[in-house]
C-alpha cells in the first residue's frame, strides 16, 4: 500500500486496468483502488493500523504519518478508493457522514453567506443547517430543487452554497444534478450532493458538474450495519485543502476499525447494489398492487414522475422505496409493528431489509406542519430492500399490510 504525505489523505483518478487502455472497471477499483499488498508483510487485505502515534525515523525527518488524528494508512486506503469509484481526484473521509456535512458547511460558509438546501433532504441535515449554522449568521433558506426556475429564483441573492440529495431522503425523489449544477454555477455558487442513497455504482455526480459529493459510508458503501461514517470527494485542489484541514483540526476522524470496514464492504458494492435493485423493484410492484398502499415512490417505476430523468441520470434504480400506507399514522404503527422479518430502525443500506417511519425517525425534527408541506405524512413508510429473497420480504408485508384494515 503506497504511503502519502503526513495528514495528506490519499489522491486517486483513473486506475488502470490490467491487459486494457482506459479507466479500470469499477468493481476492479473497488477490490484494489488503494490497497496494494502492505509492504511491511506482503498482507493482501489492507491492515487495520490500530496505532495513536508513528515514529519517527530522525527528530528532523518524519514518515509519512505522524500522528493517528492526523492520517492513518487504513484511512488513507479507504480515501484513495472511494476517490477512485467517483472519479475524483480527492476524498476525506469522516467519523460520520454528518461530519462529512458538517465539515463542508464549515469549510464554505461564513457568517452572510446563503445556504440553499433542496426540501427533500435528511432530516439531520436540515438540522445542523438550522441549530448551528443559522445562528451563526448564514441564511439557511429551502427549495423545491426539481423546478429549475424556482432555484434560480432561490440564488438570486448570492448563494454560496446548494446542498441537495438524489435520490432523496426520504420520498425517493430525484433532482437533475447536471441542471442545479449549472444553474449554481451561474449564481457563483458551488453544489454539494449527497448520493448516499445512489452510491458510486449507480451515479457519479462530479460528472455531472457537481463540485463535491458526499456519502454517508454507514449506509450501503459499509453495507453491513457494522460501522459509522462519512466521506467527502472532491477535484479542487484547494477545497480538498480546506476539507483535510478541518478533519486534522477538528478530529471528525473514522477509527481505523471502520475504514477497514468501509473497505470490506466496498469490494462487493457493485454485486450488492444489483440486488438490491433487482429486489426493490419487484417489491415495489407488490406494493404499487396492494389495496392498502396509496402510493408507492420508486424511480424504477414508470408511475414515478421522474423516471426518464432516473434512466438518463443514474445506472440503476437503487434499493430504497418510500410506500404511503392508507389510514395514516395507525395504519403505519400496524405495519411497522407486524413485519417479522423486515428490522424496524432508522439505518438503510444494509444486508437486512429496514423499515423505517420517518415522521417519527428519520425526519422527527420536523415540525408536522412542515412534514406535511414537504409529502412525509404519517402513513408514509421507507423500505430499504436487503439481500433476502424478495418473495419472503414480499410475504411478510402481505401480512403487515392486511392488518391495516384491523387497525
Amino acid at each position: 500500500m503506497s504511503a502519502h504525505p503526513t495528514g495528506s489523505p490519499g489522491e486517486a483518478g483513473g486506475m488502470s486496468a490490467p491487459g486494457r487502455g482506459g479507466e479500470a472497471g469499477f468493481s476492479t477499483r473497488a477490490i484494489h483502488a488503494g490497497q496494494d499488498p502492505d509492504p511491511a508483510t506482503g498482507a493482501t487485505i489492507t491492515p487495520i493500523y490500530a496505532t495513536s502515534v508513528f515514529t519517527y525515523p530522525e527528530i528532523d525527518r518524519p514518515g509519512p504519518y505522524d500522528y493517528g488524528r492526523h492520517g492513518n494508512p487504513t484511512r488513507t486506503a479507504l480515501e484513495t478508493c472511494l476517490a477512485a469509484l467517483e472519479g475524483a481526484r480527492h476524498a476525506v473521509a469522516f467519523a460520520s457522514g454528518m461530519a462529512a456535512i458538517d465539515a463542508v458547511f464549515r469549510a464554505l460558509l461564513r457568517s452572510g453567506d446563503r445556504l440553499l438546501l433542496a426540501e427533500d433532504v435528511y432530516g439531520g441535515t436540515v438540522r445542523l443547517a438550522e441549530e448551528v449554522f443559522r445562528p451563526a449568521g448564514v441564511d439557511v433558506a429551502c427549495v423545491d430543487a426539481r423546478d429549475t426556475a424556482r432555484l434560480e429564483e432561490a440564488l438570486a441573492p448570492g448563494a454560496r452554497l446548494v446542498w441537495i440529495e438524489s435520490p432523496t431522503n426520504p420520498l425517493v425523489r430525484l433532482v437533475d444534478i447536471a441542471a442545479c449544477a449549472e444553474a449554481a454555477h451561474r449564481a457563483g455558487a458551488l453544489l454539494g450532493v449527497d448520493s448516499t442513497f445512489a452510491t458510486p455504482f449507480l451515479q457519479n455526480p462530479l460528472s455531472l458538474g457537481a463540485d463535491l459529493v458526499m456519502h454517508s459510508t454507514t449506509k450501503y458503501l459499509g453495507g453491513h450495519s457494522d460501522l459509522v461514517g462519512g466521506a467527502v470527494a472532491v477535484n479542487d485542489p484547494s477545497l480538498f485543502d480546506r476539507l483535510a484541514a478541518l478533519s486534522r483540526v477538528a478530529g471528525a476522524i473514522p477509527s481505523p476499525f471502520d475504514c477497514w470496514l468501509a473497505l470490506r464492504g466496498v469490494k462487493t458494492l457493485a454485486l450488492r447494489m444489483r440486488e438490491h435493485g433487482r429486489g426493490a423493484m419487484e417489491v415495489a410492484g407488490f406494493l404499487q398492487g396492494h389495496p392498502a398502499v396509496a402510493r408507492v415512490h420508486y424511480p424504477g417505476l414508470e408511475s414515478h414522475p421522474q423516471h426518464e430523468l432516473a434512466r438518463r441520470q443514474m445506472r440503476g434504480y437503487g434499493g430504497m422505496i418510500a410506500a404511503d400506507v392508507a389510514g395514516g399514522a395507525v395504519a403505519a404503527r400496524a405495519v411497522l409493528n407486524g413485519v417479522r422479518l423486515f428490522t424496524l430502525t432508522g439505518s438503510l443500506g444494509g444486508v437486512e431489509s429496514i423499515l423505517s417511519w420517518p415522521a417519527r425517525m428519520s425526519h422527527v425534527a420536523l415540525s408536522p406542519e412542515e412534514r406535511a408541506r414537504r409529502g412525509i405524512g404519517d402513513g408514509l413508510l421507507r423500505l430499504s430492500i436487503g439481500l433476502e429473497d424478495p418473495a419472503d420480504l414480499m410475504d411478510d408485508l402481505s401480512q403487515a399490510l392486511g392488518r391495516v384494515s384491523a387497525a
